[in-house]
């Protein structure tokens, strides 16, 4: 009898899951689909199928997918990335017939290799000649936050693991060039093939140090450098971890003040204010803590005061909205702008501004997008629930894991919030609070009960835990 009915490949992009993969295919008898739960795609770029399941069927129902992969011949699995489809998440764990293979990777490294593929547009290699080199610049809060996902992901792994008294087949980056230890993981999938040699179809695409491929690499190393070592070995085989993270948080220049954002919150107009408070432009805020320097700026500002702001949920929605998926430009989300015209057949224009784009069609898009959040966050969508459009009550909840707010101000009366706050830390004057939604117009030229519904359909927890009442 076989020792397992299928097998999980957990890992994340740029951590070497394709060379696992076409060595695992090299196996007799074992078959990994590839992605087979990726929103976008089913199992491969440009495929839209995996063992005959069309993605409109997978999506309909993933589970169905779950219990082809069990059923066909031989033994067969997928890869499973922290941004796939989470409605079969706890099916695969409580699954013990189903083998957990768990890929990591230094996390500075598969971090420098996607940002160098996103540079070039090359992801995988199979022919040297065709090598596209490029440097690239390190971002501090682009990193953090890709560590912090990869972070939970591993944890949340673990913890399901342990509670259900089950184990995995660890793998570094770094193992995959050894064949003995590809052969160890076919006796742990309690197959008979063996490898001979390695596949090597699929060639190391950046082989240069890394002080070759990042362009600021004393600045990659002031950060690295701050990051907590000392709470890593948790999760086996895994390097830089973090308890929660905190690099969104931000502090006035000098004055102990600790703003905690709200995405699709009055951000912008917060953190100028924040900065003015000490007569600074906005780029002198504190931010990039981590949970260490964090715990030192309060011991160094008795007396610090921290805040969050949250905004009614119709404003927020459409922000989100208007920021994310309606514009097209730097930091939209254009892969789920395209799920939400595909699938959720939300008539979006190609770019954005655009003339023939008026009123009504906003009113028609900004419903559509509705829909999709109201499915997304039920949980029947295989999109992550993204930070912009998760409920406020959640995220305040968040916070409390590491840093209360002491203060919850509101957008719609910001500038007399700020002012008491001001006075709490001995501010005499304080400056004026800017426009604080430059969507603001766009939104009262669509907005009516109609509108108010949907988003409270939406987001009834916010209206519960806040007492929000219609938009104004």
């Amino acid at each position: 009898m076989a020792r397992f009915e299928s097998f999980v490949v957990f890992a994340e992009m740029r951590t070497g899951s394709n060379f696992l993969e076409a060595n695992i295919n090299a196996l007799d008898g074992v078959t990994c689909h590839g992605e087979a739960f990726n929103p976008n795609f089913a199992g491969y770029p440009n495929k839209d199928a995996v063992l005959g399941m069309t993605r409109d069927a997978r999506d309909a129902d993933p589970h169905a997918l779950l219990d082809l992969v069990r059923s066909a011949p031989g033994l067969n699995g997928f890869r499973y990335f922290n941004s796939h489809d989470g409605r079969v998440f706890d099916a695969i764990m409580d699954d013990p017939a189903c083998a957990k293979i768990i890929l990591s990777r230094n996390p500075i490294e598969s971090y420098a290799s996607w940002k160098i593929a996103k540079a070039t547009g090359q992801w995988k290699l199979t022919d040297v000649k065709r090598l596209r080199e490029d440097t690239v610049t390190f971002d501090s809060a682009e990193f953090e936050r890709h560590l912090e996902k990869i972070q939970k992901f591993q944890l949340r792994l673990l913890g399901r693991l342990q509670r259900s008294g089950q184990t995995a087949f660890y793998l570094d980056y770094e193992d995959l060039q050894d064949v003995d230890v590809m052969n160890g993981l076919a006796r742990f999938l309690g197959v008979d093939a063996r490898l001979e040699e390695l596949d090597r179809s699929l060639k190391k695409q950046n082989p240069k140090t890394m002080a070759e491929k990042i362009e600021n690499f004393d600045e990659m190393e002031a950060t690295l450098a701050r990051i907590d070592r000392f709470n890593l070995n948790r999760t086996p085989n895994f390097e830089p971890r973090r308890g929660p993270s905190v690099p969104s948080f931000c502090a006035a220049p000098e004055t102990g003040l600790l703003y905690l954002p709200l995405r699709a919150g009055p951000e912008r107009a917060v953190r100028t204010w924040l900065a003015a408070l000490d007569d600074a432009p906005p780029d002198a805020l504190r931010s990039g803590f981590s949970q260490t320097s964090l715990r030192d700026w309060k011991r160094s500002h008795p007396g610090h005061r921290s805040f969050t702001v949250l905004r009614h949920p119709v404003a927020r929605a459409h922000a989100a909205f208007c920021d994310k998926i309606l514009a097209t430009g730097a930091g939209s989300y254009v892969g789920i702008r395209k799920l939400l015209v595909q699938t959720f057949k939300v008539a979006l224009p190609p770019t954005y501004p655009d003339d023939a784009y008026d009123a009504a069609a906003h009113r028609a898009a900004f419903l559509g997008y509705l829909k999709f959040v109201k499915a997304n966050l039920g949980g029947q969508t295989g999109v992550r629930v993204d930070s912009h459009w998760a409920t406020q009550a959640n995220a305040v909840q968040g916070f409390a894991e590491f840093a209360v707010p002491d203060l919850v101000l509101r957008e719609a009366t910001l500038e007399d919030d700020l002012a008491i706050l001001a006075a709490q830390i001995g501010k005499e004057m304080m400056p004026q609070v800017g426009e604080t939604d430059p969507h603001r117009a766009l939104l009262r030229s669509i907005y009516d009960q109609d509108v108010e519904a949907a988003v409270r359909e939406v987001y009834q927890r916010d209206y519960d835990a806040f007492g929000f009442g219609d938009y104004v």
